[in-house]
């Protein structure tokens, strides 16, 4: 039985382990179940003892069952919903990787939140907590930049590059028939006519969108409004448009009980509420069915926190743990990103054949990879190509060059391992300075709200872990006491030195310069592993190294490397980024991504627009965890092997530093051994 008014609802941690369900629904959620579980409750089929309890999905038809039995056994009655951020897909479009399974879960002992005849948790916290913790609030605000930097809502198939109706309008929402937040809401369909004539009076010279429910637009249920209700100045939206974009040019909003009328707020309106839904009666709404037990007056700071911190509990599918929002959001930003880029699928132009199968997982979720090795004439989908393999007269809505992204593996790409992690950019590629990169425009715009914190989280953990781009186990050579430089060797036909040095170019040429500047130190020559294993170019004989290095650093731990010596000179080596990362002195003799930004003493060509504005005025420097966001949370795209969905890079980190990573392969293997045998002829097999 629903509480009154005035009792106090049970804490989370008093609903009963062993839960009673009868709804087949329950049966075939999996994660629905795990998720439970790992909230330490029991679901199953069964009759509820006197410990025990029943849960039942909100309102649903199928809950009369469980309310029933509830009853019966005098057993508390445990109801479930979604939070209000689940997915990039509702759930009921089926099965597939992204967006299939929610993130949150509302786990409620009371009531659900949708229906406004008797108090629910999310009530009792938003009249009764103080809400008034600067921690709490600090958190509430950096999620909802987040939220909307990224134009994230409950299911994300919105696609927020389409174009809005030109700003001015009154937006009205429509939800869809049968919804329980209507009927539980105090509304029925003659509330969705009201409402639609109220915004004509209230506006009679502006123009009227009404945004039409999604699940309409896919044919799944009927809604409220039709092609009957448009005119001159009424017109009905089914586009997918970011919600917070057409929030941005609505001069008021209306609404039932709809979701959007909570992001309506967020995004600072007073939305005219004719339902009751949890977000209305706290001060933030016009409301034309006011609900008399709610008189407390909120911030929407306040309101966000509770409805989205408080309340939920969140779930981490790669991790299979819970966790807080802040990880719940980096899950759905990892996912809504590659459900963006992929949603029309791609042509994959000139792929190797090893390659392919971790391609296809990562971008081929949507729809599958096609593969074509030479593509002629316009093409109609978006095309992937290896950076530097981009054939000429290329053709597409959009070119993506692919490239491995700076967190990659547990061992060599030379050796055939699957990365973990791949940069997709469609303006140039962060390796040639020649060009204007996506990296470029990340470290020239400022991180999202909680960003600097975030990156500064995640560069602690990498050198607190040791990880950098390829984790290959080393050992520390003896190095001699003195001012020890680090001159890290590079793969001298690789593509960042082909565009990206200055005049110096070679190994060789490296070394003399660290050691014309410092003729009295101990220098330390690293060679690169692709070249220690004879897979590329770049090798300095021995009667070269003679008089320049003092210690040839072979198979030796790249960080380790780092962290005993007092600085790096580089021509454009991802050391030099990991040098910076654990606070050592970089000098650059080429361009880098990493490069002409104030971070490193640069020797290279460092191009004028890392420098100057258009204008000529000087560009804000970043700061080093600006950086660090920019490279290894904004620009690459992550994959979880494990749980074989897209990832936050902070999944990566858990994959590379304890595993479980899955084997590369014996065939991967061999042909990693064959490539070495024929390396010599690299300029054949690398085709």
């Amino acid at each position: 039985m629903a509480p009154q008014p005035d009792e106090r609802p049970q804490a989370a941690e008093d609903i009963p382990r062993r839960l009673c369900y009868y709804n087949a629904g329950f049966f075939r959620d999996r994660q629905l179940r795990r998720i439970m579980a790992l909230a330490g409750h029991d679901m199953r089929l069964g009759v509820p003892g006197p410990a025990d309890g029943v849960v039942v999905w909100g309102r649903s038809p199928y809950a009369r069952r469980g309310e029933a039995m509830a009853a019966r056994k005098a057993v508390p009655l445990i109801r479930l919903e979604d939070a209000f951020l689940r997915s990039v897909k509702p759930g009921r479009l089926g099965p597939g990787r992204l967006g299939s399974g929610r993130l949150g879960l509302m786990i409620d002992p009371v009531g659900v939140h949708f229906d406004a005849a008797s108090p629910s948790r999310l009530e009792h916290l938003l009249a009764t907590d103080h809400l008034d913790d600067s921690n709490l609030l600090a958190r509430a605000r950096d999620a909802i930049g987040r939220i909307q930097t990224h134009q994230l809502s409950k299911y994300n198939l919105h696609n927020p590059i389409l174009p809005c109706p030109r700003p001015g309008y009154v937006l009205v929402v429509d939800q869809t028939r049968g919804d329980a937040s209507v009927r539980h809401g105090g509304a029925d369909a003659q509330t969705f006519a009201q409402m639609l004539a109220r915004a004509q009076d209230d506006h009679p010279q502006a123009r009227i969108v009404i945004k039409l429910h999604p699940e309409t637009v896919l044919g799944l249920r009927a809604g409220h409004f039709s092609a009957a209700d448009a005119s001159d100045r009424i017109s009905l939206l089914a586009d997918p448009l970011s919600p917070l974009a057409l929030l941005e040019g609505a001069i008021a909003v209306y609404t039932v009980s709809s979701q959007l009328g909570f992001e309506a707020i967020l995004a600072g309106h007073r939305p005219q509420v004719f339902g009751q839904p949890f977000y209305a009666g706290w001060g933030l709404t016009e409301d034309a069915a006011p609900i008399p037990r709610r008189g407390r007056r909120l911030t929407k700071v306040q309101l966000f926190a509770a409805a989205m911190i408080l309340a939920p509990i969140w779930y981490d599918p790669c991790r299979d743990r819970l966790c807080p929002l802040e990880e719940a959001l980096d899950q759905l930003e990892a996912e809504v990103r590659a459900f963006r880029e992929d949603r029309h699928g791609h042509i994959a132009v000139g792929m190797r054949l090893w390659k392919r199968g971790r391609l296809q997982a990562v971008f081929g979720q949507e729809k599958p990879l096609v593969f074509n090795d030479m593509p002629t004439g316009p093409q109609p989908r978006p095309l992937l190509v290896w950076a530097g393999k981009e054939p000429q007269g290329l053709t597409a809505p959009v070119i993506r060059r692919i490239e491995d992204g700076f967190l990659r593996s547990r061992g060599l790409g030379a050796e055939l391992v699957p990365p973990l992690s791949l940069v997709t950019d469609d303006l140039g590629i962060y390796y040639d300075p020649s060009r204007e990169s996506r990296l470029e425009r990340l470290i020239l715009s400022p991180p999202p709200p909680g960003g600097l914190a975030r990156a500064g989280r995640l560069r602690d953990r990498l050198v607190a872990l040791g990880l950098s781009k390829y984790n290959l186990n080393g050992r520390l050579p003896d190095l001699p006491e003195g001012h020890r430089v680090l001159v890290p060797g590079q793969v001298e036909d690789d593509a960042s030195i082909v565009t990206g040095a200055g005049v110096v170019r070679s190994n060789l040429a490296a070394l003399q310069a660290a050691r014309a500047a410092h003729p009295q130190a101990v220098l330390v020559y690293k060679p690169h592993p692709d070249v220690e294993a004879g897979l590329r170019a770049g090798a300095v004989c021995d009667s070269d190294l003679k008089g320049l290095a003092d210690v040839v650093a072979t198979k030796a731990d790249p960080i380790a490397l780092i962290l005993a010596c007092d600085e790096v000179w580089t021509m454009t080596s991802l050391l030099g980024f990991e040098a910076l990362l654990r606070g050592k002195p970089v000098t650059c003799l080429g361009a880098p991504f990493y490069a002409g930004w104030g971070l490193t003493r640069d020797l290279g060509p460092i191009p004028e627009r890392r420098l100057r504005a258009p204008d000529g005025s000087r560009l804000p420097r970043p700061t080093l965890d600006a950086m660090v966001h920019a490279a290894l949370i904004g620009y690459p795209r992550y994959y979880d092997p494990v749980s074989r969905r897209a990832c936050p890079p902070e999944v990566a980190v858990d994959r590379l530093s304890q595993g479980p990573l899955p084997d590369p392969g014996l065939a991967n293997r061999l042909l990693a051994k064959l490539q070495g045998r024929f390396a010599t002829h690299a300029r054949f097999w690398r085709q």
